[in-house]
């Protein structure tokens, strides 16, 4: 009885946040400092005869905006995820390990001396240069981890690559040229601002595919729950399993910071609310929830973001800070009291 009560719990959990994307994507793509209503919104794709101004606002700034906040945020939730697997430590993440400052000092490199020299800064160069990025940090954070005694010294390992990251990126940007100190100050703030369909294709084609391959790791990973040995006597091979973890959330975080610049406490939060949500760590469960749940986050951000200080728009990482931050601190003192 108490399994299909689960479940039902995990269905409407599921349907509930599916619902939530549609419905935010419609708030994102209707209201702005310019509101377009529904009605208007339906006639702009049935008729020809509607006004330019309002199509260009829906479809080429709106439209792939929302649909970006999808995928990036859905991305970093299931980034998020992975890390916390394969760490064991639901306080870990892109942000906080350092990847994502790691990937942003990759990509202000890139990007100073490609338009140093004149050279076109294509999404297939930040996106690489990000994962080199991130792959370096969490190369630096597992080198740390055999030398620490508990997993909340390697966090604050990774807190503190992430300021030497930070550090450094600010030292290369004093050298740059001014419009790209611009260009790289308003990308480091975080934004899904000035997304093309061109981005929209390429990121959803990747983190699609990504999303695939993980959702088939779904077994093995509910082995290396239980823990090594564990997992080791159900057949799995743990060292290549920790890689595909690296690569995966590897790959998902450098998407996202290549595309829309460093966003913060995603990655942390929304896997622990997702699993309150469901009352189970199932990754069959948990990979589809987080993915839905953190798009449902970002698209509510972004919203925020761009409406409470209409014209006004405050950066992406702003938000989800001013959200997430108190949902990190709520884990911590829970573990804490748990501990006790």
């Amino acid at each position: 009885m108490q399994k299909e009560h689960r479940k039902i719990r995990c269905r409407i959990v599921l349907i509930l946040l599916g619902i939530g994307c549609i419905v935010f994507l419609l708030c994102n793509i209707l209201y702005g400092s310019v509101s377009i209503s529904f009605c208007d919104f339906i006639h702009i794709f049935t008729s020809k005869e509607t006004e330019e101004t309002y199509r260009r606002i829906l479809m080429d700034i709106r439209f792939p905006r929302a649909v970006s906040a999808f995928w990036l945020g859905g991305a970093l939730a299931l980034s998020g995820y992975l890390l916390q697997t394969f760490f064991h430590n639901p306080i870990a993440g892109p942000f906080v390990l350092g990847i994502s400052s790691g990937s942003k000092l990759t990509v202000a490199i890139t990007m100073v001396f490609l338009l140093g020299n004149s050279i076109r800064v294509s999404s297939t160069a930040l996106i690489l240069s990000a994962f080199v990025g991130a792959l370096l940090s969490m190369g630096f954070v597992l080198l740390m981890s055999p030398k620490v005694n508990n997993m909340s010294m390697l966090v604050i390992c990774g807190v503190m690559i992430g300021y030497i990251c930070s550090a450094v990126t600010d030292f290369i940007v004093t050298f740059a040229d001014d419009a790209d100190i611009v260009n790289l100050h308003n990308w480091s703030r975080g934004s899904f601002s000035g997304m093309a369909w061109d981005n929209v294709i390429h990121m959803s084609i990747i983190i699609s595919l990504t999303c695939i391959i993980v959702f088939f790791l779904s077994k093995p990973i509910s082995a290396f729950q239980l823990g090594e040995n564990d997992a080791v006597s159900m057949g799995v091979n743990v060292r290549m399993l920790r890689i595909w973890l690296i690569l995966f959330s590897g790959i998902l975080s450098a998407c996202v910071v290549a595309y829309a610049g460093p966003i913060s406490f995603v990655g942390i939060a929304v896997p622990h609310l997702v699993k309150t949500m469901l009352g189970t760590s199932r990754p069959i469960l948990m990979i589809p929830a987080c993915f839905l749940g953190g798009s449902v986050f970002c698209l509510a951000c972004d919203l925020v973001a761009r409406t409470v200080f209409a014209p006004t728009e405050l950066s992406i990482s702003t938000v989800t800070a001013v959200f997430g931050a108190p949902i990190v601190l709520w884990i911590m003192t829970k573990r804490r009291r748990e501990v006790f």
